[in-house]
């Protein structure tokens, strides 16, 4: 499996394909889950002609099941080790919800001279715990709650939210695919326990609101108004505001898991956002 070692010797996996002369997308999945949660954006920009790479973070999917480190410096700094690993130039990072988050720390923290353009899709930015300075944020008890059941039952737990909220399978009307739950299924019991607990820290109380900032290249925000992981209110108008070089597209009724359930939507909208 092909693998960078990180400086403290964490071993992270990540998929590259097409050829190296073309322009990269570099595409951060949400947690709990793997580079696999790309595939359809992954096999789309591929027959395009792009040059695609996804990484497993640490802790997640075959990345080395280490006990520290799943912290967004972390999760950042190991990015930068596959960009610099495989000489990525004029990448296109993307970056899924937690994921988004990365990207988002990844680019404030180790610079844009490798970047050309950023996608943020239903990402944890700019703060997701609800605060004094974040009053539409979620209340900490709710990622509390993630934690407790994790520890109680991690493998009931990453069935419920995908047959839930994740992909708005519990919305009206809206049909469940068993396939798609037992595959984000999958790739959670892949990772280990201890980097997902972690990571619920990670994703819910990290401040992005300087990182958004220091971001000077342009940079699409994607997220639904009936987001049910990461709420709209807080996150992607909030984020769009921040960057210096941002742009908010949302829609009213896609679920936050919207790049498997909604996949011609989203590549549609990468797609012509990557040629503008």
């Amino acid at each position: 499996m092909p693998t960078v070692t990180t400086e403290d010797g964490v071993e992270i996996f990540y998929k590259d394909w097409g050829s190296k002369d073309a322009q990269p997308i570099v595409f951060s999945h949400g947690w709990p889950l793997t580079s696999d949660d790309w595939d359809a954006q992954m096999m789309f920009f591929n027959n395009r002609g792009f040059r695609v790479v996804a990484v497993d973070r640490r802790g997640h999917g075959r990345s080395t099941q280490v006990d520290d480190g799943h912290d967004m410096d972390h999760y950042a700094d190991d990015l930068a080790a596959v960009v610099r690993h495989l000489d990525l130039k004029d990448a296109v990072h993307v970056g899924h919800s937690t994921g988004g988050g990365e990207v988002v720390r990844y680019l404030a923290r180790h610079g844009t001279d490798r970047a050309a353009k950023a996608v943020l899709v239903a990402s944890v930015s700019p703060l997701m715990v609800k605060t004094e300075a974040n009053p539409n944020g979620t209340p900490k008890e709710v990622f509390d709650g993630y934690q407790a059941a994790l520890a109680e039952n991690r493998a009931q737990f990453f069935y419920d939210v995908p047959a839930g909220p994740f992909y708005g399978f519990n919305r009206e009307g809206v049909e469940p695919m068993p396939g798609v739950i037992w595959n984000w299924w999958r790739q959670g019991m892949m990772g280990g326990a201890k980097a997902h607990s972690d990571g619920i820290v990670a994703f819910s109380q990290t401040d992005f609101t300087e990182d958004l900032k220091a971001i000077a290249i342009p940079v699409l925000v994607v997220h639904s108004e009936d987001d049910q992981i990461v709420p709209f209110a807080a996150a992607g108008p909030r984020s769009a505001e921040l960057l210096p070089n941002g742009v908010l597209k949302t829609y009213p009724d896609l679920p936050h898991g919207m790049l498997t359930t909604h996949a011609d939507v989203l590549n549609a909208e990468l797609l012509a956002f990557i040629k503008e």
